[in-house]
């Protein structure tokens, strides 16, 4: 028999009072969702183990099978693998969210972030952008440094 497992990730939300007190999942066409639904088991698992960040990344290693406390060194190498980085044993993956601060004529670090996915909606003249809008990796060996931008 084969599987198909859908996972909810980031469909979590708060209502919102321009949706009518719904959540985004709850206002939004499901049709295919809707047609799934009575052909299906669902349930929810708790899928991290206690003590570890509930995470995309540590609860879709454990729906693999991979036990997330032995296996999970970050989330860096599993996004640098999405992308084609191969990874060495040895080899450390850095990643990075870009982000847009407020021009407030303040210290860096007391400035108010206005956007932490990737500067969406907001107009790049206005605000100061923390480098190429993006996903930022790097594949660091003792030999070489690979940079990749991944833009989603």
């Amino acid at each position: 028999m084969k599987y198909v497992i859908v996972l909810g990730d980031g469909m979590a939300g708060e209502p919102l009072e321009e949706l009518q007190q719904k959540t985004t999942l709850e206002a939004a066409r499901t049709p295919r969702m809707d047609a799934l639904a009575p052909k299906s088991e669902q349930g929810i698992a708790r899928m991290v183990p206690v003590g570890m960040a509930p995470g995309s990344d540590t609860a879709n290693l454990a729906v693999a099978g991979y036990d997330p406390r032995k296996y999970y060194t970050g989330r860096s190498p599993l996004e640098a693998l999405s992308i084609g980085v191969d990874m060495e044993p040895d080899d450390v993956a850095f990643r990075c969210n870009l982000v847009t601060l407020s021009e407030e004529d303040t210290e860096y670090e007391n400035r108010t972030i206005l956007d932490h996915k990737h500067c969406r909606g907001l107009d790049p003249s206005a605000h100061t952008t923390a480098g190429i809008v993006g996903l930022f990796l790097c594949k660091c060996t003792r030999s070489d440094t690979k940079a990749h931008i991944h833009k989603r």
